[in-house]
């Protein structure tokens, strides 16, 4: 995994193997991340939770923007960053998946 600020210094982006499953605005008053999701998953966990929106500025399709400060478990919170890391890493040719 890597940390890295490709769209200025208040955008922090993370990814495996230069793709990206997370993405937080360190300005925003609240703080939020773009997680990747399954397309079937982002509808239910939309649907299920007020804390959960379409992406914001990301592919609403495979994207969820989440409030991290509206009292969500951090088990919950947790599982999410795992589905959007684990996400990516399936999209990976098979050679680089066993890295991770």
């Amino acid at each position: 995994m890597t940390e890295d600020f490709p769209f200025g210094p208040e955008n922090l982006v993370l990814k495996v193997k230069g793709k990206i499953f997370a993405i937080t605005d360190l300005n925003d008053a609240e703080f939020k991340v773009n997680l990747k999701c399954d397309p079937e998953k982002a509808e239910l966990l939309r649907d299920q939770y007020n804390e959960v929106k379409p992406g914001y500025h990301m592919n609403k399709k495979h994207w969820n923007t989440v409030e991290f400060d509206t009292g969500l478990s951090i088990k919950l919170l947790k599982e999410w960053i795992d589905h959007s890391y684990e996400s990516v890493v399936k999209s990976l040719p098979k050679s680089e998946r066993f890295e991770y």
